[in-house]
């Protein structure tokens, strides 16, 4: 079902996107929750999710739930996707499912008690922060870039959210006026990058609030930080992953929404609404 959605996407009408869209983003609420649920969840109406059905040659909705449940079922049940992989022989789809399984851990763990108090604790310093600002290098420069992107959007006022280092173009000089009050999200995993830890230690020395996402307790910028995410690194293959240090990001910035006064979800809709009008955004043929 999953790969006739995709195939048709393209050639359906702009409200049946929308729903066919949360149906390949969220196959298991298909499953679970009741059509209604899920129309309002995608932002469509429950005539459209029926269309939908029809569209894809189904007599109603009830249909793609039963069809959604049934996989849920047997994913649970029996790893028929691992029978099958048993079958074909090939150790490629083995190593798929082992990936996506450590990448799909190692993000869930992040919301276990003790390192959810490690995420409010950052969360608590990032809101009382005046300006913010993002340090990585590498593999870590596109997390902390990440950051500051989605941060920018409880930006407000006076408050600026800089990515610092050479590849921003900033410079490392951005941080040359930083002190007390503002703070530095600094991204490093093994082996640690000199110039992520020497910025870090700088800034520190100014005032500056470091909050370090890292990999281990004995890291570097555990010692230079003042609150410390640690997140997992360790891949299936054969290179580090920095999945989880992407979710940390983003639930760092979520619980840092839940504390600031600016409302996020309205920034992030102006803003997409001011792009939009710029022509920045790719529209589907009619």
């Amino acid at each position: 079902m999953a790969e006739l959605l995709v195939e048709q996407f393209e050639n359906m009408p702009p409200q049946l996107r929308v729903a066919a869209r949360f149906v390949l983003d969220h196959p298991k609420d298909v499953a679970l929750m009741s059509m209604r649920e899920q129309a309002h969840q995608a932002g469509v109406s429950h005539s459209t999710m029926m269309r939908l059905a029809r569209w894809l040659g189904l007599e109603g909705y009830e249909d793609m739930r039963s069809l959604y449940a049934r996989a849920l079922r047997e994913t649970i049940a029996g790893e028929p996707a691992r029978q099958g992989i048993e079958q074909r022989g090939d150790p490629g789809y083995s190593t798929a499912g082992v990936v996506a399984d450590t990448l799909a851990a190692q993000i869930s763990s992040l919301g276990e008690y003790g390192n959810a108090t490690q995420f409010i604790a950052a969360a608590d310093l990032l809101a009382r922060s005046r300006d913010l600002f993002g340090l990585g290098s590498r593999s870590a420069y596109p997390v902390a870039s990440h950051f500051v992107h989605v941060m920018s959007f409880l930006a407000g006022g006076d408050r600026k959210v800089t990515l610092v280092g050479e590849m921003a173009g900033q410079g490392l000089d951005a941080l040359q006026h930083a002190g007390r009050g503002d703070v530095l999200l600094a991204v490093g995993m093994s082996p640690y990058e000199r110039t992520t830890i020497d910025v870090a230690r700088q800034a520190a020395r100014q005032g500056v609030g470091v909050v370090a996402i890292t990999d281990s307790s004995v890291s570097p910028l555990t010692r230079i930080a003042r609150e410390t995410i640690i997140v997992t690194s360790n891949s299936q293959s054969f290179f580090r992953s920095m999945a989880p240090a992407f979710a940390a990001v983003e639930l760092l910035a979520a619980l840092t929404a839940g504390r600031s006064e600016t409302d996020a979800a309205e920034r992030v809709k102006q803003s997409e609404e001011r792009l939009a009008a710029f022509g920045i955004y790719w529209k589907p043929r009619r």
